[in-house]
């Protein structure tokens, strides 16, 4: 039994711990609960946009969902749900920072210290962050200077009332699509700032009827069938974005018709329409969005911002708008992945100087250098049309596989190969047709997504291949054949 500690108590950090349960596991969670995003992420309107019965373990399937995509509150009490029926809850440390990994080579172990000052030691420790966790703020010049009122989406202050106010939201990403509806009704006035628009498909997110949930509950193989829908309809997404000038034409002319159909004020819906390729950043999903550009009390703006004064926000064309509050719509830190901490492997090589800011992971979880250090969702990992959470199914019961083998790092050559191999497959898709918080700016390398399709990722990753890895110590190990399950 190998002694493992998981960094994280997200989706990620849940699904390895009910894979490595038979093993000594204890996951460190910096926040007060589990949850990961699903924990911070409170802002108006926040779900997900992808449908609940795929995105959603499927070891613990459930037909009670409320809606297709189910809102913030329902997801986080699933994540408990399956914590503790999984027997995982009781293995969560709360309120536990961690800071630093180091791994010491004389005894093969790995010491993780938070930000308290305890430490700890395991066999292997799995690093489960994530990619969206640690919010992105613009540099602008007056930022602090600004008298009134802001704060992030993903830090929402439920205290503030808005009601009445003249707001400005920053941003026009994932987040801001999701609440932006939601508190337009409330404010008294809504500046918008967009720095380039969004491919929509439509979402009509309304609660199921009786008559369709008790469908779900009754009908054997209906919720499976669903499932299979769904996930073939999130390939038929990533075909799109893969052969941007054929299939993704279709993808192109489907979200247009929507659009085009829902801006009917021409000003608007030209400066809201799109200028870069199909698939290229995130689709947005929602049906309200754009409806909402066209409120009288909503301005969309697309000049650049200059920076902030003590009344309001200046753009590069010299106008000043005044408000009382600005929502950071701005996103996440992504390609940091669990970065600024200190991840030090042998030899005291940091994570952060072997990646030299180019991230990269053998299959997205293993580093050369890094002995039994695994990563979920880590880099070339995120999906833009499936769900992550079937990936990080698959990275789970990978790990799994490595950690009864003992201590064991992916071969240099391997993990070299593999990483030339995810950056060439790249070339031709809608990825390399705009710049993307998907790509790391100083070289344009996609670090963050998958080129291929959430098929092909779980046949990679079903099957340890003990060739690409050098065994450093066997004592923990169970000795079992890879892939027993």
């Amino acid at each position: 039994m190998a002694k493992v500690i998981i960094v994280g108590a997200g989706f990620g950090g849940i699904a390895a711990a009910v894979a490595l349960r038979d093993h000594d596991v204890t996951l460190l969670e910096a926040a007060p609960e589990l949850g990961g995003t699903w924990f911070h992420n409170t802002y108006p309107g926040a779900a997900c946009d992808v449908p609940s019965h795929l995105y959603s373990f499927s070891f613990a399937q459930r037909k009670d969902w409320t809606r297709l995509c189910s809102p913030q509150e329902e997801i986080l009490d699933y994540m408990r749900g399956v914590a503790r029926d999984q027997g995982i809850a009781e293995r969560v440390v709360c309120n536990a920072r961690v800071t630093a990994c180091a791994y010491d080579e004389a005894r093969h172990v790995w010491t993780v210290t938070c930000e308290d000052g305890s430490k700890r030691d395991a066999d292997a420790v799995v690093i489960a962050t994530g990619q969206l966790h640690q919010p992105a703020y613009p540099r602008l010049a007056g930022r602090d200077a600004f008298a009134g009122h802001q704060f992030h989406s993903a830090e929402w202050d439920h205290g503030y009332d808005l009601t009445g106010k003249s707001v400005a939201v920053v941003g026009t990403g994932a987040s801001a699509v999701q609440f932006a509806p939601e508190i337009a009704p409330q404010v008294g006035r809504l500046h918008v700032f967009q720095r380039s628009g969004n491919w929509f498909l439509a979402r009509r997110n309304r609660p199921y009827p009786a008559w369709y949930r008790w469908l779900v509950r009754t009908i054997p193989g209906l919720q499976a069938y669903r499932r299979r829908f769904i996930f073939n309809y999130g390939e038929s997404l990533t075909a799109m974005i893969r052969h941007p000038r054929t299939l993704g034409l279709i993808g192109r002319a489907r979200s247009a018709a929507l659009m085009r159909w829902q801006l009917r004020d021409p000003e608007v819906r030209r400066k809201a329409w799109p200028d870069y390729t199909f698939g290229c950043k995130r689709v947005l999903f929602s049906s309200y969005w754009l409806p909402m550009l066209q409120r009288p009390n909503v301005e969309l703006i697309t000049e650049a911002v200059a920076g902030l004064t003590a009344d309001g926000v200046t753009t590069e064309d010299g106008t000043h708008r005044r408000v009382d509050c600005i929502i950071w719509a701005t996103g996440f830190r992504t390609n940091d992945f669990m970065l600024p901490m200190e991840v030090r492997g042998a030899g005291g090589v940091t994570l952060a100087d072997y990646w030299g800011g180019a991230p990269r992971a053998h299959l997205g979880i293993t580093v050369p250098g890094f002995p039994s250090l695994f990563l979920m969702y880590g880099p070339n990992t995120n999906t833009s049309g499936g769900s992550i959470i079937a990936y990080e199914e698959a990275q789970a019961a990978y790990v799994r596989q490595a950690i009864e083998l003992g201590v064991v790092e992916v071969l240099p050559e391997v993990a070299e190969a593999s990483d030339r191999e995810t950056q060439a497959r790249f070339a031709g898709t809608a990825w390399t047709q705009c710049d993307s918080w998907y790509r790391k700016d100083h070289d344009g390398r996609i670090v963050a997504n998958w080129p291929g399709y959430m098929r092909e990722y779980l046949q990679r990753t079903a099957v340890f291949d003990p060739s690409q890895y050098r065994v450093v110590k066997t004592d923990n190990a169970r000795a079992v054949a890879p892939g027993h399950d």
